[in-house]
């Protein structure tokens, strides 16, 4: 099994304490968002990777030496303020910790996700080349991969249209794209990918990758996993994971989030986190039924 750490939250940014209580307990409760009462149990001796998805891993630095599990890393970092990401700590900060992070557990266990593209009047073009390029050089020698997407017709993207004014991207800002981020990536070693994206910029020498291939899962579990069936409405080809997370929990409020749409429930959720509770938001109810998940 695969842990997905998570698509629903930042786990490592604002939850890292109870993940590392879990692991150490054994086994992980997941509320199944579909039908509450529903709950899944996860022992933690049935799974093989740990696959994390953060924009802040500064917290969970000083824990990794205590997880025993095999790691792997999707890293989001991206040239927006405060006005787009508005819980997050300074730039250098980030960088800074995916740099010591690398060091501990091998820049071949890291992607970098500069996601998703924004286009608008601060946001140009050009800024985002700017952008790109100062974090290449900053991680260069550190990481192997940076992926990228273009941003998506979310309903918190579309509540947030006043402040995110984005425009539709035309076919020669695909291509300027492509050609600069490319040619940048190249001089540091790098190279870029797109994960289900309808322009994938191949043409102009990205990689279309999976953000957790077979080929990947195989290579860091020794094992095969079927196509994820949760995502069988999107053009994915990632291997089957289970996320632990909770929609609505997660503090950064960026202003494209597709799993926070609901900030007044982003912080309702938060009062309710009990670091010591097997689940991550709430605890066990009498009427729960528990199943464990193979």
């Amino acid at each position: 099994m695969i842990l997905n750490i998570s698509g629903r939250t930042d786990i490592v940014a604002f939850y890292s304490e109870w993940l590392i209580n879990r692991l150490e307990e054994g086994f992980i409760d997941v509320r199944n968002p579909f039908n509450p009462n529903m709950v899944s149990r996860i022992m933690l001796e049935d799974v093989d990777l740990l696959f994390f998805c953060t924009k802040n891993p500064i917290l969970i630095i000083d824990k990794i030496s205590s997880i025993k599990k095999k790691i792997y890393f999707h890293i989001t970092l991206t040239g927006y303020k405060k006005d787009i990401e508005p819980g997050l700590p300074p730039k250098k900060d980030i960088i800074k910790a995916i740099i010591e992070l690398s060091k501990l557990i091998g820049k071949e266990n890291i992607v970098i996700r500069y996601d998703p593209i924004l286009v608008n009047n601060k946001y140009t073009i050009d800024y985002h080349i700017k952008a790109f390029t100062k974090i290449c050089e900053l991680l260069d020698g550190y990481i192997e991969k940076i992926l990228i997407s273009f941003i998506d017709d979310y309903k918190n993207v579309r509540k947030n249209y006043n402040i995110l004014q984005y425009r539709k991207l035309l076919e020669e800002d695909y291509k300027k794209i492509g050609i600069s981020f490319s040619s940048i990536a190249k001089k540091h070693n790098i190279y870029v990918h797109t994960c289900a994206e309808d322009r994938n910029l191949t043409e102009y020498g990205f990689i279309k990758d999976e953000c957790m291939s077979k080929e990947l899962a195989l290579k860091l579990t020794g094992k095969k996993y079927k196509k994820w069936k949760a995502r069988k409405n999107v053009p994915c080809q990632c291997v089957e994971m289970v996320d632990i997370g909770v929609y609505n929990s997660c503090k950064h409020f960026c202003k494209y989030c597709y799993a926070n749409f609901d900030e007044a429930k982003v912080k309702e959720n938060n009062n309710k986190h009990d670091p010591k509770s097997s689940l991550l938001i709430g605890k066990l109810n009498k009427n729960d039924i528990i199943k464990i998940r193979k």
